[in-house]
């Protein structure tokens, strides 16, 4: 389960990591300061096998969870997915409210519920992803007044683990769900405001839980996953002829992205675990010219992993990961050194 960097109203950055009792929460003192808060432990009964935290227009986070607790004597594991909202940064939750799973009433089936995905619309809906039990994928909406809708059955078939949720600036959502047999299904919104629809299967052999996606030019968002065959990290957009392959063959999981300025210009940052350098590897091209070529450098202190991007208040990369004993590691872009230049990293909090 990565870790999760988002940039609050007032500027401040905060960092949501899973852990042993529920959710750990660092946040910046300042806007781009040194100085963080945390953690903070977010409490939930049971353990997450699953975490994804996503941001409304109002700058609400959305912490959305597969949660699992023990059952009775001879009975399965009590699975269901579980919501939480932060409404300013460094402030408490709501209450963990349960969304169930899309099969409240067989509880073996429930237990084969996938991680959940989740992106806020621009009518300020949020929507829950998750893979279910008979490998399609069902969906679960909160209108902006915030009533829950019931599950809905979105079809499709041979859905893997770890589903990829985003929406564009101004609103429109798509959702990409790595499949069986060199596929990947892809639902979006033609426009805002529309019904998603289902799209064209994207050719993606992609491995389980390596999805991700970025805005890379206003209104457009491009993909990543890993190839299950040879583990290199491939980009792709709906109007890409095919996959662009980006190196980093040695990583790990899904890598991190943010669009950010690099030496003037408007450039894709990429992060990922990598076993290879013992720590993590960073690279940066020209938006949506992956032609260009990606070069990956070894960033981060040995055992470094789970790695999260964003921009800071003051519009400098950050790149946020673990350390081995469970603290915040944080590097923040230098202003003055060219190409993607790294300050050293700091360490945030105990574990």
């Amino acid at each position: 389960m990565a870790l999760r960097l988002l940039r609050g109203k007032d500027g401040r950055l905060t960092a949501y990591a899973p852990v042993t009792g529920g959710v750990a929460r660092w946040t910046e003192d300042r806007p781009g300061g040194a100085e963080w808060t945390g953690p903070w432990l977010i409490e939930v009964s049971g353990r997450l096998a699953g975490l994804t935290v996503v941001q409304s227009p109002e700058g609400y986070a959305h912490l959305v969870g597969l949660r699992h607790r023990p059952g009775g004597a001879g009975e399965p594991t009590r699975v269901d997915i579980v919501h939480a909202t932060q409404f300013q940064s460094g402030r408490p939750l709501t209450a963990w409210h349960s969304l169930g799973t899309p099969h409240p009433k067989d509880p073996r089936k429930a237990e084969r519920t996938g991680p959940p995905a989740a992106a806020v619309d621009s009518s300020g809906a949020l929507r829950v992803f998750v893979r279910n039990a008979g490998g399609g994928v069902s969906a679960r909406r909160q209108d902006p007044k915030g009533t829950w809708e019931r599950w809905t059955d979105w079809k499709g078939m041979h859905v893997l683990g770890g589903m990829s949720a985003a929406a564009t600036a101004d609103g429109r959502l798509e959702l990409l769900a790595p499949a069986g047999k060199g596929a990947a299904l892809r639902w979006y919104q033609p426009k805002p405001g529309a019904a998603p629809k289902r799209g064209e299967d994207v050719p993606a052999d992609a491995r389980p839980d390596s999805a991700s996606m970025v805005e890379s030019s206003p209104g457009t968002l491009t993909h990543y996953w890993r190839d299950a065959r040879s583990g290199e990290v491939m980009a792709w957009r709906p109007d890409s002829p095919a996959p662009a392959p980006l190196g980093g063959a040695t990583g790990t999981g899904p890598v991190a992205a943010v669009r950010a300025v690099v030496d003037g210009h408007d450039c894709t940052v990429l992060a990922h675990q990598d076993p290879a350098s013992g720590g993590l590897a960073v690279a940066a091209h020209p938006c949506e010219d992956e032609a260009a070529g990606v070069w990956w450098t070894p960033s981060g202190e040995q055992g470094a992993h789970t790695p999260a991007l964003a921009l800071d208040g003051q519009g400098r990369v950050v790149l946020a990961a673990l350390a081995l004993d469970g603290k915040l590691l944080v590097a923040r872009q230098k202003t003055d050194e060219r190409g993607l230049a790294l300050q050293a990293w700091t360490r945030v909090g105990s574990g």
